[in-house]
């Protein structure tokens, strides 16, 4: 696989369609950081990390309205490619739909929204938009 991020937005893209309560996904630290911060702002209900022998696995349970049964997550966009990777400073963070939505950073702080960023004062590689 050349681009893990990708097949991460990707899972949870397919899952949110098909409306999925529970989708799995290959764990990495960066996969596990960017689900705590989804589960922060209210995007999934919850995950679970369950390790295996090779590399682990994160369960996330999906978010849906109780009434219309829309998708908490409207739309997941991979910014940073491999192939073209995008940063932004401290000074020109990102805003994602005037600032409905949230755009994740990884930074030398970590990985943080862009929010957190621009109060850590840092800028950092434009993972993805959310919302």
């Amino acid at each position: 696989m050349t681009d893990p991020i990708a097949d991460y937005l990707t899972r949870i893209r397919n899952a949110v369609m098909a409306r999925h309560k529970v989708v799995d996904i290959p764990a990495s630290k960066l996969k596990f950081e960017m689900t705590k911060i989804l589960k922060d702002k209210g995007y999934i209900v919850g995950y679970k990390l369950v390790e295996d022998d090779l590399q682990g696995v994160i369960k996330i349970a999906l978010k849906y309205d109780t009434k219309s049964k829309t998708p908490a997550i409207k739309k997941l966009i991979r910014v940073s490619k491999p192939g073209l990777r995008k940063y932004a400073n401290a000074e020109n963070l990102p805003r994602v739909l005037n600032g409905l939505g949230i755009a994740i950073l990884s930074t030398s702080r970590g990985v943080v929204t862009e929010k957190e960023a621009k109060n850590l004062k840092v800028g950092g590689e434009v993972i993805c938009y959310v919302y």
